[in-house]
Parts: C-alpha cells; structure tokens; sequence
C-alpha cells in the first residue's frame, strides 16, 4: 500500500476512502472459530534440544504431577488474561469492497487539531459506565471536535446513528453482538482534513498500534467519510463486528488493553485558506475591537 513520505517528506500521501461497503461473499460470522486451537500433545511432549527428541522429566518431580513441556507463546497469556472480560470488543469481520486511492496531503502541523473519542461496549457496559461517570438515557448519539466543526459516530450497517449516552466527558455507544458497524465522520467546512482513525488501539489501515504520526484517510470539503473495517488492500477491508472482548481482533494480537475505545485525530491541511484555525479566527472575530476609552488619547 503505498501510504507514507513521498520525496523525503516535501510531498505526503494520504488514503481517500471512496465509501464501499457492497458485501462481497458474506461469510459467516462465528466468534466461537477463532479460539485459539488446543495444544498439540504429541509436539507439546518434546523439548527443543533433546538429543532423542524426547522430554526428560526432572528426578524429583513426581509422575503424577508432572506435565509435558510446552513452548512459551507470547500472546497466550494475554489471551487469557481476555476470556474473563466482559463486554465487546471489535472482531476481525468479513471481506467488504471499499476501493481507496492516495492523493497528496502535506499536513500544516505534526501535532492533530482535535482528537474525539468515543468508547463502546454493550447496554448492560455502558449503563455501568455511565453510571461510574454520570449519564442518563441512550439516544442517538454523536461526537463532535472542539469547535463542533467536524462529527463523528457509529453506525450500523444500514446507515442509522448507534444510539449512546453523555456521561460526564465520555462519549458512550451501545453495540449489539454480531452487529457490523462504520465510523461515519462529517465535515461541515469547506476544508480538507487528514483523519488518523484506531479501534481498540490498533490503526485501522495497517492493523498494528495506532499513532498519530502514521497517514491517515482524507476527510473532503463539505462531505463524509466512512470507515468500514480494518483495511486489508487497496480494494477491501475486514468489516467491523462487534465481538467478545476475548474474540476481538486486537485481543488476538495479544494487544487487548484498548478493546472499547475509538479515537480520530484530525490534522489541517499546510496551505489551505479555510483552516480549521482560520474559520474558528472567523468565527470569533471581534466587530468592535478598539480602545474602550471614552475620549481621544494622545499618541505614544
């Protein structure tokens, strides 16, 4: 894919998502099929190293407790330390066609102008989070940056607003197991917008932890973006499920702290009139800005 610095950093290229979602071959969705398999017994009883092949088991460990040895995996514990997790996570879904480009974006600042963030979980986890924050009843619900210039929320599948509570600075979404959702980000200006998008911590273009230096999708004067899945290439992506936390993609990356969060960063355009910056100067221009004093006063 072939997002990054383009020349040494004098050009940079960023995704443009053209909308998608037509479903390409549904495949069924099991969250059950992506437990890890169970130990092999017959690999699990060789050590590494063993000049026959075979364990060796040490002379004062007794045979009935004794267990077979088994390579350490990385991710295991990690895994296991999500079965017990309540609530949703984001699964790793079916193929969807949703064709991007790369068009040039050199952004104004490396530092975002406006970061949202919206957690998700099931009713029964966000009741609970609304009430360890403070919240009232779900309603269709969206997030908006600072100056309320650019919204973002979480659909289903057929285009209608996810339904979520305002608790106390939290932005709160009620998911169903099974449902497939998008992000949906609009802008209400007629500047163009880098947008750097994670779900569950991970990047949702290269799948690995999220940061806000990687390239992100452009968001388009006056129009909308919609982030369906975890992009696979340049054609398709792996539709947002929401999943058991011990299902979810992330948690079988091993990088499962992040599962219930989704945050967008938002990045001005170098050279662009109509800045977010620029419009909110605009915005809070001030008529009357002379002295206050009543009469004439001398020059300085």
């Amino acid at each position: 894919m072939k997002v990054g610095l383009y020349a040494a950093g004098i050009a940079a290229f960023a995704l443009t998502a053209c909308g998608g979602g037509a479903l390409q071959k549904p495949v069924s969705y099991g969250g059950s099929s992506s437990a890890p398999p169970p130990a092999n017994p017959t690999a699990a009883s060789t050590a590494p190293g063993s000049p026959s092949g075979s364990y060796s088991r040490p002379s004062h460990v007794s045979t009935s407790t004794a267990r077979p040895y088994r390579p350490y995996r990385h991710t295991e514990t990690r895994r296991r330390a999500t079965r017990t997790r309540p609530g949703l996570g984001t699964v790793f879904g079916e193929n969807l066609y949703s064709r991007v480009t790369t068009q040039p974006f050199v952004r104004k600042s490396s530092r975002p102008f406006a970061t949202a963030l919206i957690h998700y979980n099931d009713s029964t986890g966000v009741s609970a989070h609304a009430a360890y924050r403070g919240g009232a009843r779900p309603i269709p619900l969206l997030a908006y940056t600072p100056r309320n210039e650019i919204s973002i929320s979480l659909t289903d599948q057929y285009g209608r607003t996810l339904p979520g509570i305002k608790a106390n600075g939290r932005t709160l979404v009620v998911g169903r197991a099974g449902q497939r959702y998008k992000i949906v980000i609009r802008n209400r200006t007629n500047g163009r917008f880098e947008v750097v998008t994670s779900v569950d911590g991970l990047d949702v273009i290269d799948g690995r932890p999220a940061d806000v230096t990687k390239r992100g999708y452009i968001l388009p004067p006056f129009g909308q973006l919609v982030i369906d899945g975890y992009r696979r290439s340049d054609a398709y992506v792996a539709a947002f499920r929401f999943g058991s936390v011990r299902n979810s993609y992330a948690a079988r990356k091993g990088r499962g702290r992040n599962v219930g969060v989704i945050g967008v960063a938002l990045f001005d355009e170098r050279g662009s009139v109509w800045t977010a910056a620029e419009l909110h100067k605009r915005d809070t221009a001030n008529p009357f800005p002379g002295d206050p004093s009543y009469y004439a006063q001398p020059p300085r």
